[in-house]
């Protein structure tokens, strides 16, 4: 879906889950920026949908991370082997050492595992956990504070928003007015609303960081779990920060 120009909201489905992701996509028809990968084996079905899009580069220059969770970072590495030049990878100073295998993700369960296991080839699986692992090259090339503005877009303003994880990341658009949220905002049946508290570790610190929101001039929110949100947004922002010390 086409958000603005240079904006494009991807509807990336899990097979078998019936949980729709939305990673985006920024810039040009010939040199686009992808912010967030999907889960592990995702990197086809990504890759059909910006072409589907209209965009013609094979692969993305640039790979932003919003953070370090499974199904934002699953198909990096089949991103970073598939492409015939280096592809920079953007992520937080926090989130880093996790996305790069110095430490093992907080939230990567049993359970998920376990599902990985067996969603994935055998062959897929080991290269998916060596891709993640202190035996791997790093794969974050530049990491990435409050404030700083990227120069991809037009112009994409970091907001470190933490409390789904230590370095959690928004990305302000602001030729579109438009905010990446990343998982600290959730669309749950058309509402806006805050992260998924079973997957949040530190949810006051989370809410906290939402506040940042009001700072900008936003006219749309895209949240990787619910998508497009557009309305009273300033106010959907002050009712859920409300309570938060």
């Amino acid at each position: 879906m086409k958000i603005a120009q240079e904006l494009e909201m991807l509807d990336l489905s899990i097979p078998g889950s019936g949980m729709v992701l939305h990673p985006v996509v920024i810039g040009s028809e010939d040199s686009w920026v992808l912010v967030d990968t999907g889960m592990p084996g995702q990197y086809g079905a990504i890759k059909e949908l910006v072409q589907q899009a209209g965009y013609t580069a094979p692969e993305p220059a640039s790979i932003i991370l919003t953070h370090q969770d499974i199904d934002h970072v699953g198909s990096l590495p089949q991103f970073l082997a598939g492409s015939h030049e280096t592809v920079e990878v953007y992520a937080h100073k926090d989130d880093q050492p996790y996305i790069d295998g110095e430490l093992p993700f907080i939230k990567l369960r049993p359970q998920v595992v376990d599902m990985l296991r067996k969603s994935l080839t055998e062959k897929e699986y080991t290269e998916f956990e060596h891709a993640f692992s202190k035996e791997s090259p790093a794969q974050v090339t530049h990491t990435v504070a409050e404030g700083d503005v990227l120069p991809l877009g037009g112009g994409l303003t970091v907001i470190h928003t933490p409390g789904h994880t230590p370095g959690h990341i928004s990305l302000y658009h602001a030729n579109s007015k438009t905010l990446i949220a990343g998982d600290a905002l959730t669309v749950n049946n058309g509402e806006l609303c805050g992260p998924n508290p079973p997957v949040t570790p530190d949810m006051n610190l989370a809410l906290k960081s939402v506040r940042k929101f009001k700072d900008y001039d936003i006219e749309a929110i895209i949240c990787y779990h619910g998508g497009i949100f557009k309305g009273d947004i300033q106010k959907r922002i002050d009712e859920l920060t409300a309570d938060v010390q």
